[in-house]
């Protein structure tokens, strides 16, 4: 115990004996500045100042802008650019898929490729038609006490407007005898029309033009985009009046009839009309002849 009691004092003696630090001029050993330390002093005082060197460092990593030049930390202005560019990512991929889309449906009406179940599934027409009784046609006593409510209200109603029910009208593309019907079982998607060579052949609809070009099977084509989904076709003109790009109004000459093409016959327009990437009969909609 003695020996550990004398360790002890020696130690405390050490850390309490004062010391001077002493400055001293080396040419004049003049005394400039001198400090009385102890240990103890010297250690706490460095404990306090290396706390305080990591408070704040903490606090610039943490709370000030100059964390991002350390190594390793990562900009403000690099997180926003980063946000921006995953946006722009995500909007340019569902672009892409969109117009992926697009281009599948063109190739579809060039080439005619099309699944018969897919268009069964989209037709505009009705497929199957339930038979309705007689009686569920009959109007009720409240049906017919509405009805001649709304008529007396309609008969004096003088500020009332009339107004089409027809938001799209097509322009027939030529007249003439329709040689081909629209039959999608035999994947004939369009209906042929037989005219006079040179015939104008006329824009059903006003739109842009999105082909126009010579193919092998069907010779100089045109294919123009309409509003509200609609893509209408021309196939085997003798020549071309518009590029690809133009704009075209309702009833505007693009193309003259011909018989270009391996697959053509002789002298007709092959017209297709299309509803977002599905094709529908032209005649429910246009008279030809």
């Amino acid at each position: 115990m003695s020996e550990k009691r004398l360790k002890r004092k020696i130690i405390k003696k050490k850390l309490f004996t004062k010391n001077r630090l002493v400055i001293l001029n080396e040419e004049t050993f003049e005394e400039v500045f001198s400090l009385r330390l102890t240990l103890m002093n010297v250690f706490v005082v460095a404990t306090i100042g290396a706390l305080l060197i990591i408070f704040v460092t903490t606090y610039i990593i943490a709370f000030t802008p100059l964390r991002e030049y350390i190594p390793g930390y990562a900009s403000t202005q690099l997180k926003r650019d980063a946000t921006e560019l995953a946006l722009k990512s995500d909007s340019l991929s569902n672009a892409l898929k969109k117009n992926e889309a697009y281009i599948a449906s063109i190739k579809r009406i060039l080439t005619g490729d099309l699944d018969y179940a897919k268009f069964s599934k989209d037709s505009i027409t009705a497929t199957n038609l339930e038979p309705v009784s007689e009686e569920d046609l009959q109007p009720t006593e409240a049906d017919l006490l509405l009805r001649e409510q709304v008529a007396r209200e309609d008969k004096y109603n003088l500020f009332e407007k009339a107004k089409s029910k027809v938001s799209v009208v097509f322009f027939p593309p030529a007249k003439g005898m329709i040689t081909e019907k629209f039959n999608p079982k035999d994947k004939h998607y369009a209906v042929d029309v037989a005219l006079a060579k040179d015939t104008p052949i006329k824009a059903v609809l006003a739109g842009t033009v999105i082909f126009a070009d010579w193919t092998p099977n069907t010779g100089n084509v045109v294919i123009i985009r309409h509003n509200n989904g609609f893509i209408s076709a021309y196939k085997h003109a003798a020549s071309l009046t518009k590029e690809q790009g133009d704009t075209v109004r309702t009833g505007e000459v693009i193309a003259l009839a011909g018989s270009t093409g391996q697959e053509s016959t002789g002298v007709h327009l092959h017209f297709e009309l299309w509803k977002d990437g599905y094709p529908i009969d032209p005649t429910i909609f246009i008279a030809f002849e």
